[in-house]
């Protein structure tokens, strides 16, 4: 006989439960049980995935919730009343519905440290619901504890007559005498009330081997260690997913208990329908439908939007009309028109991303600024005919203003119609490892060190991460310790950790959503107006046919805002960002110049190097670098470039493809011009082509096999030749995965050409928002005042007579700069200082530090308020520096002696003297400050030097040997050696593995900061030397591994304040290029455009011997190989190797390096290619991969030739 577990655990029983629901389902299907619960405690997370899992494996899902119930009303929050648990099962499609109810009012209504219900909600959500008495934690089983067999009593007969025929006492059998007990007195109150027994397992993970790792679970949820000895923990092992036989032979005295558990899954009957839309009121006027109405609209804003109307965009709106008619989407327009019209009236800077601005409809409705005729944007990447699917409108909003949508929305369409979306943060890679060793015990910079060995990839698994780095997999083969710690964070790895709010997502129903999904509170927000959360995550949400939107803060829109704002207020302009010229040559002059800090998508060191080359005069040009700057694309953008200025030629493998690629220069830059391909030489319509397109971008084998199989027959049916078609889907393979949207690139190069366009003609107004909307974070401060330095706009010091909160533009000395903000200082707050504005604004500036004390309110205007205000320089008008310090407890003193008197409404002395206020009413003693103690005051309390930079004197003396500056610095220049110059803000000593001492320097120029390591024999000979607030020079090499940019010194000289000729000797030394010998090579281009010296290589045989090299055990040489395919592009194909050279050349060693060029016949041709350091090899293979993307492939090989090199090598990616 089966068995169905009825009362079971999920990862989502945050950090309690560690089963996933695909391993729980999977196992219950292995062991052949019909059905199966999940009964997560308080909340319903993960119900619909595992309804849906259930489903596809023909298991009965049976949906529950392990309840906490409040001892008394749930509103009573009394400190030690902590709740029972109470399992609960819904019936059928009405107790689902009652336990939506439950579970969100016990969020809503009863949370007290647990979501809790109380006997009032059971009652009035009973319906369709079976209920199991619980677990020793439930009002039942703790009477029976107690030895209160009366109350034991009262508790069942209460349930048997709320769920007649649906309440069971729950028995389970773990092996822990203390609980195992209390069955014989279940089973006896069973006889005497007539009440059915049930058997469960309370199983909180899937298998018995993870008893350990849940252990270690259970101490991360806790904060605790396996050692302690008073912590929480399960006293058995047996919380399994147990097998029914084993189950049988738990309590075989009472039988019933297990033949209960089917009697129980038969009365289950619950079907959930995927299949409805849930739209909320989209304000349709009476007698007209929807349809009508969107027509209506959209006439009337193309005639607005289009004065000079041509019939391609006439036609435009009537092609994507009826789409939208055949899909049934016209309200869905309606409501984001009616989102999109509150933001324009209410003058909020909104924009949109992703495929809603192919959209001309969205265009009319004004939901969109960006007009997608002119630019060939395809409507079925927003909205497909072909595969019909909710369409997603994501909105930008600034980020300062985003709230005033949310709750917009929630008045419009109705607070109980309109949630928040919950996420989950999961234990990745790293978190594993850390939150496993803290739990372990194992000291933080050990397992802080098996971290950092972690690649920095996008969701990389511990798995991938002992395949890709050696110095993680020897470790976790040498040492058992990190051998044990790493597997049980394998074990760990990708539990759910906790519950957040989304970011952006907001959902909005036509119904109360506590109808159709369980709500919870926002987590960390004590606002008890708070708008809730939705349970389900999104992809369950738009399942059950909610709306979802995306409300996202962009803080580009915030500056942007601001920026249009202070243009009018200071110069009465009114700027419309939608109606700047495009083509702009003061625009174009600043992109060219690559000084794009604050202009919005441009500002890193990799992009800020190609617009210097680009030099983009327009938004099209700006959306192909949006598009290109990304890993794979990136390697087109130099051909790119040379297209534009003629250093080279686009070549097309059909003539055809020019009209398709001839905007992007002939590189393949968006997915919609992958779909045009389609169309142009398969015949596809662009839905069936869009369709291509998501299957091709997942890189299953048999699909890619598939989809060039219907695109070559496509191809000759259209009339053209076998052999173009391969080529041209060989072509355009690649790009199917990583090809952006053009719309949403569009959208992107709009705004980053509007913050150019404000940067380039309004420097002084836009760096104004840059600074404003910066607040918060002392880094971007800083940058943002660097940059203003560079503008030649001074930043004027805090003033507590002309400072706002903010920052603001102001005059001094005869012009214009801009005034440090009061409440931008460090301990200053928002609150306390608007109020002392007021104050000012109303009675006058403050005249004297007498005057200025006596009008604050100690209560906001703290001694911890007025040191910051001192030390940052706002008070410099009334004393010196040193004396407003000294003398800050004297100053707090007078101003709560002087509160008090004006709250109890007396005369003081101040009054009476009238304008004999002066300083001497508070007598400070003197005190001098030095400058450089002046500095360190700035930098701690505003984030950057403003009057002065200690490394300025220094810096004019060494400019002339620094080839870098900081702000340069990135990923791209990895491999290569630059001297830089700064000044040193903080050094951290640490240790080596091999016990020795090296430092983490931290360094700043003018233009950025960079963290320096200096490893332990350089650290060792200046040791002495290296230290906070001096100058150094370093030469340094740049080095990316993982992900990680590390900068590492070679050689360091300490600046003194003047440069003698031996210092100036010493630095032309440090400064001099690297000139240790390299293997050059070169393959000759016989037909390219690009002015360099040819590449030469020697090809070898197989039989050719290696001169030098290393050999394993067996006498086996062992070699890198890298393979590169060749492409149709010769001009990229040199650069290709080119750039692989750069990466080769700082590395040489004793390792061999074949290099194999994969010709586009199928023949291979080998070159040998020097040697590299073994050491390195993470460093150069990653840099190798990120190159060559799917062009090629490296790897480490041992042994000489086999059938290796007839394995398909073109299809393999890095």
């Amino acid at each position: 006989m089966s068995f169905v577990h009825l009362h079971t655990h999920s990862e989502y029983s945050l950090l309690d439960g560690m089963s996933k629901i695909d391993s729980m389902v999977q196992k219950a299907k292995m062991l052949e049980m019909p059905a199966l619960a999940v009964t997560d405690h308080g909340q319903l997370h993960g119900a619909l995935e595992f309804y849906e899992k259930a489903k596809s494996l023909d298991i009965k899902p049976i949906i529950g919730l392990e309840a906490y119930v409040s001892p008394g009303s749930r509103f009573e929050k009394k400190t030690g009343d902590w709740p029972y648990h109470l399992t609960l099962l819904a019936k059928d499609e009405g107790g689902y519905s009652n336990l939506l109810k439950l579970s969100s009012l016990s969020h809503l209504e009863g949370f007290y440290r647990k979501p809790r219900v109380d006997r009032e909600l059971l009652e009035k959500y009973s319906e369709g619901l079976i209920v199991l008495s619980g677990c020793p934690s439930g009002e039942l089983l703790s009477k029976i504890r107690e030895g209160d067999l009366t109350g034991a009593e009262q508790v069942a007969s209460w349930y048997a007559d709320v769920f007649p025929g649906r309440y069971y006492l729950e028995v389970m059998e773990h092996g822990i005498d203390e609980f195992s007990q209390l069955t014989p007195k279940i089973n006896d109150l069973s006889k005497k009330m007539d009440l059915p027994l049930v058997l469960t397992q309370d199983s909180h993970y899937t298998h018995a081997e993870d008893s350990h790792a849940h252990d270690v679970l259970l101490c991360i949820g806790t904060n605790s260690t396996v050692n302690e000895v008073n912590r929480f923990k399960f006293s058995s092992n047996q919380f399994y997913l147990k097998s029914a036989s084993e189950m049988q032979r738990l309590l075989p005295e009472i039988p019933e208990a297990y033949r209960n558990t089917l009697k129980i899954a038969e009365q289950v009957d619950i079907s959930l329908d995927f299949a409805r839309t849930l739209l909320p009121d989209s304000g349709v006027p009476e007698n007209i439908t929807p349809y009508e109405y969107l027509r209506q609209l959209c006439m009337e804003g193309l005639h607005r939007r289009y004065p000079n109307l041509t019939e391609q965009q006439t036609q435009r709106l009537d092609y994507e009309l009826n789409i939208i008619e055949q899909t049934g989407f016209s309200e869905y327009m309606l409501i984001v028109r009616d989102l999109a019209l509150f933001a324009r009236k209410q003058k909020i800077p909104m924009g949109v991303r992703g495929s809603a601005a192919a959209s001309i409809v969205l265009y009319t409705l004004d939901v969109t600024d960006i007009e997608p005729t002119g630019y060939g944007l395809v409507f079925e990447r927003f909205l497909n005919p072909e595969r019909i699917s909710m369409p997603d409108v994501d909105f930008d909003f600034a980020d300062d203003r985003r709230e005033e949508i949310i709750r917009y929305a929630s008045e419009r369409y109705g607070r109980d119609k309109v949630a928040q979306i919950c996420t989950f943060g999961t234990l990745g890679a790293k978190a594993a490892i850390r939150d496993t060793g803290r739990a372990l015990g194992v000291p933080l910079s050990e397992t802080d060190r098996l971290a950092r060995m972690i690649p920095e990839q996008l969701n990389i698994t511990i798995d991938s991460a002992l395949e890709k780095s050696s110095e993680l997999a020897e470790i976790y083969t040498r040492d058992p310790a990190s051998k044990e710690l790493i597997d049980t964070a394998r074990s760990l790895e990708g539990v759910a950790r906790h519950a957040s709010t989304h970011a952006a997502g907001v959902v909005i129903s036509r119904q109360p959503l506590m109808d159709v999904v369980p709500l919870q509170r926002p987590t960390g927000v004590k606002d008890q107006d708070a708008l809730p959360t939705t349970q389900y995550a999104m992809a369950d949400v738009e399942k059950i046919g909610l709306l979802k939107v995306d409300f996202l803060g962009l803080t580009n829109l915030t500056i942007l805002g601001k920026a249009v704002k202070i243009i009018a207020e200071s110069k009465g302009e009114e700027i419309d960002l939608t109606k700047l010229p495009d083509g702009d040559k003061l625009t174009a002059e600043l992109l060219a110049s690559a000084e794009t800090f604050g202009v919005f998508q441009m500002e890193s060191a990799g992009m800020r190097r190609y617009v210097a080359e680009l030099r983009p005069e327009n938004i099209g040009e700006l959306a192909a670098m949006v598009a290109l700057f990304r890993p794979g694309p990136m390697e087109h953008i130099p051909r790119y470039i040379d297209v534009k200025f003629g250093k080279a030629e686009a070549h097309y493998p059909h003539e055809d493809l020019a009209n398709i690629l001839d905007e992007t220069n002939g590189v393949i830059t968006y997915q919609d011009q992958v779909l045009q391909i389609a169309r142009q030489f398969a015949g596809y319509t662009l839905g069936q082509a869009d369709v291509m397109r998501k299957a091709m971008g997942k890189k299953i084998p048999e699909v890619m096999l598939q989809e060039r199989q219907g695109f070559i027959e496509g191809s000759i049916a259209q009339g053209y030749e076998k052999e173009t078609a391969e080529i041209l889907f060989d072509l355009f393979e690649p790009f199917a995965g990583y090809a952006f949207n053009k719309a949403h690139a569009f959208s992107y190069a709009t705004i980053a050409y509007q913050t150019a366009y404000l940067k380039a003609h309004y420097p002084l107004e836009y760096m104004t928002a840059v600074l404003m909307a910066a607040g918060g974070s002392q880094d971007r401060l800083a940058m943002a005042i660097r940059e203003c330095k560079r503008l030649d706009i001074e930043v004027l010091p805090p003033d507590i007579n002309r400072s706002e909160a903010n920052f603001c533009i102001d005059q001094q000395h005869g012009g214009f700069g801009i005034r440090f903000g009061l409440a931008q200082i460090k301990n200053v707050g928002d609150a306390g200082i608007k109020k002392l504005i007021d104050e000012r604004r109303c009675d006058g500036d403050f005249l004297s530090i007498d005057d200025f004390v006596s009008r604050i309110n100690p209560r906001d205007v703290n001694k911890r308020v007025i040191e910051a205000l001192a030390k940052s320089g706002a008070l410099d008008a009334f004393s010196d520096r040193g004396k407003l310090i000294d003398g800050i407890d004297r100053l707090i003193q007078v101003a709560q002696e002087q509160f008090k008197i004006r709250e109890t409404g007396q005369t003081s002395m101040f009054d009476l003297l009238e304008d004999e206020q002066t300083l001497q009413a508070i007598s400070l003693d003197s005190s001098e400050i030095v400058e450089r103690q002046l500095l360190v005051w700035e930098k701690e309390y505003l984030g950057t030097y403003l009057s002065n930079h200690p490394f300025q004197e220094i810096s004019s003396n060494v400019n002339q040997y620094v080839t870098t500056q900081m702000v340069d610095i990135d990923a791209s220049r990895s491999g290569t050696e630059v001297v830089i110059a700064g000044w040193v803000t903080n050094v951290r000593s640490l240790v080596t593995r091999q016990n020795k001492q090296f430092a983490i320097v931290t360094m700043e120029d003018f233009t950025n900061s960079i963290d320096l390591t200096v490893w332990p024999e350089l650290y060792e000979e200046n040791r002495d030397s290296i230290a906070t607030d001096i100058a150094l020079v370093v030469k340094a090499k740049i080095r990316s591994r993982d992900g990680r940019l590390n900068v590492v010194a070679d050689r360091i000289f300490i600046c003194p304040a003047e440069l003698s000729l031996e210092n100036r000797d010493q630095l032309e030394q440090l400064s001099m290029k690297n000139n240790r010998k390299r293997d050059h090579f070169s393959v000759k281009a016989e037909h390219t455009r690009i002015d360099k010296d040819p590449i030469t290589l020697k090809a070898i045989k197989t039989s050719d011997a290696v001169e030098t090299g290393q050999f394993n055990g067996d006498g086996q040489q062992r070699k890198l190989r890298i393979v590169v395919e060749e492409t149709t592009d010769e001009n990229a194909d040199v650069r290709r190797l080119r750039k692989l050279c750069t990466i080769l050349d700082p590395y040489s060693g004793d390792l061999p390096v074949e290099l194999v060029i994969q010709r586009r016949d199928g023949t291979k041709v080998k070159f040998t290619r020097g040697t590299v350091n073994e050491r390195s090899l993470d460093t150069i293979v990653s840099q190798t991969r990120m190159l060559l993307g799917v062009l090629g492939i490296v790897e480490e090989f041992t042994g000489l030739e086999s059938g290796l090199f007839n394995n398909g090598l073109a299809a393999a990616s890095g």
